[in-house]
């Protein structure tokens, strides 16, 4: 069983120390002034540029990245790095076109967002999902996937670790957005420098183990001796086509993963939807260059690690069940750190945990108060109330994490790509409801509604459609791939990418038809000036797309 070594300990309690010290100073500095609930849940109008840009990336990096992706490079290569690289592009797109709209209507949730839109059925239904899928789903597989990195890693009781997880982020939770936003700059600074610290270190391992020395020595043979796993757009042959699908991670359902999460979500958009647009689009553009740096730190560990195997290092404890884990690949190589190393990068893996399920606490608690209780359950509860009843949601949201987590089986199940495609079951369906209802006023509340419910029922039979269908007639033009049983199947980013064309279809006839029938609709306030940038935002979003057309041609 791996252990940490006192000065491990002793790096992590000082870590631990910043952060609540931090957090507590920042809490009763503000709390004289915090007079709403809305300042209380969405930091309203004090976190800056910086903040918000560190805070969506603590709130995005989590246990799923560190040990998922890191797997993923394992076993793919810097080709799983396009979720990262294609983010920054997302992100850009979601500060010119989907920040002013949110701002101008004032939208603080994205169920108020559906409920002004639309109207409060649709917004009542996608509340009650977000809570599940964030309780049962997100909150719970970082909670787990997060204790059972940690475990490997410390030799500590995995459930004492969920429990000491949950605390932590407890401790930061509770002082609201404010206080979440501010402990992010330094989660934030952890996670870089303990990330770049292990790729360095493996970096230096790949050269040592091949007689020589120096990161860049290192680079140079990972591109040597795993060249295949240097190439972002894979060909049909490749065997992990099935997940990263040719092109269409750069023109398909890539871009409607990212849509969602970053534009339509309200644990990312919350950094945000507090501040005036010229702070949250400088916001969003520094998290959007700190995205470009993120496979450094989440996909070249896990390639050394590939290389490293390869070569002969580590044969048994990459092993599970009998069979190589591509999961395990990060947790081995931090336990081949030097003592005190090993605690700066553990404490980066946990700061990376705690902040996701810090934000993912604040989200759940935020619309659960401002779009259940408020508008369901107690129409004149006061500021102080609302923000009473936020924290007890997040206790209860965190204990029931805790409780149901070990049940899951996340473990068996889990990995980045895991994750990617069952959350793909209702982006599209989500994605297409938001981006008609921004810019199509005539888009109607049934239309809506297909959009969720039949949304995902074609994902769903768009999954199981190989076992009933011949999908080999599909194979001619890309979008079917043989399994191991020779079965075709389609590729779930692709599957994305049908699913959100027919909902934009069919919610198109639907609003024509309604609309000819008299039905009104309720259109945001949308002006062409809104989406006005800055001549420094266009100078920094140029740069962050000359980086990644490089990136992309370097790599392809």
């Amino acid at each position: 069983m791996q252990t940490l070594a006192n000065l491990d300990y002793l790096v992590f309690f000082i870590y631990f120390i910043i952060i609540v010290g931090y957090g507590l100073w920042v809490y009763r500095k503000k709390k004289k002034a915090e007079a709403s609930s809305n300042d209380y849940f969405l930091a309203e109008g004090s976190l800056t540029w910086w903040a918000i840009g560190a805070s969506l990336i603590a709130s995005n990096i989590s246990a799923e990245q560190f040990i998922g992706m890191s797997g993923s490079g394992f076993k793919m290569g810097l080709a799983i790095a396009t979720y990262e690289w294609m983010a920054a592009a997302t992100l850009i797109i979601v500060a010119v076109f989907f920040m002013p709209v949110y701002l101008k209507n004032k939208i603080f949730t994205m169920p108020q967002y559906l409920e002004k839109r639309y109207n409060s059925n649709v917004a009542m239904i996608m509340a009650v999902f977000w809570l599940l899928l964030y309780v049962l789903v997100n909150l719970t597989s970082i909670l787990y996937l997060g204790a059972l990195a940690i475990s490997s890693i410390s030799g500590l009781n995995l459930t004492f670790c969920m429990v000491g997880l949950a605390f932590f982020a407890l401790m930061i939770t509770l002082g609201g957005m404010k206080v979440i936003g501010y402990t992010d700059v330094i989660q934030v600074f952890f996670l870089i420098l303990g990330g770049l610290v292990t790729t360095y270190l493996a970096l230096n391992l790949v050269a040592e183990s091949f007689g020589t020395t120096g990161v860049l020595n290192g680079f140079q043979l990972m591109t040597e001796k795993a060249n295949d796993h240097f190439h972002m757009i894979f060909e049909k042959s490749n065997p992990n086509y099935m997940d990263l699908p040719g092109l269409s991670v750069l023109i398909g359902g890539m871009l409607i993963i990212n849509l969602n999460y970053w534009g339509c979500n309200q644990y990312i958009t919350q950094r945000a939807l507090g501040a005036d647009l010229q702070t949250a689009r400088s916001g969003i553009l520094f998290a959007a260059f700190l995205k470009i740096l993120m496979p450094i730190i989440v996909v070249l560990p896990g390639i050394a690690a590939y290389v490293l195997y390869q070569n002969g290092g580590f044969q048994t404890e990459m092993l599970h069940d009998g069979s190589v884990n591509p999961d395990r690949a990060y947790p081995v190589l931090l336990n081949l750190l030097p003592v005190g190393l090993k605690g700066l990068s553990f404490a980066a893996l946990t700061a990376a945990i705690v902040a996701s399920l810090a934000g993912k606490a604040n989200s759940i608690a935020t619309i659960f108060t401002l779009d259940v209780y408020k508008n369901k359950i107690n129409t004149e509860a006061t500021d102080k109330k609302l923000i009473s009843i936020g924290k007890i949601t997040i206790a209860i949201a965190l204990f029931v994490a805790v409780l149901v987590a070990p049940f899951l089986g996340i473990d068996k199940k889990g990995g980045f790509q895991y994750i990617q495609e069952y959350t793909g079951f209702v982006s599209p369906g989500v994605f297409a409801m938001f981006i008609l209802g921004f810019f199509w006023k005539k888009t109607t509340s049934n239309a809506a509604l297909f959009a969720i419910i039949g949304g995902f029922i074609l994902s769903i039979l768009f999954k199981f459609m190989p076992g009933v269908v011949d999908l080999s007639f599909l194979n001619g033009v890309g979008f079917s791939v043989p399994n191991a049983e020779g079965i075709y199947e389609i590729p779930f980013v692709d599957r994305m990418g049908f699913v959100f064309l027919i909902c934009l279809i069919v919610m198109y006839f639907i609003s024509r038809y309604e609309t000819k029938n008299g039905v009104v609709t309720n259109g945001l306030e949308i002006e062409k000036s809104m989406f006005k940038m800055s001549p420094g935002f266009t100078v920094g979003a140029l740069i962050i797309t000359g980086i990644l057309v490089a990136l992309y041609t370097v790599f392809w």
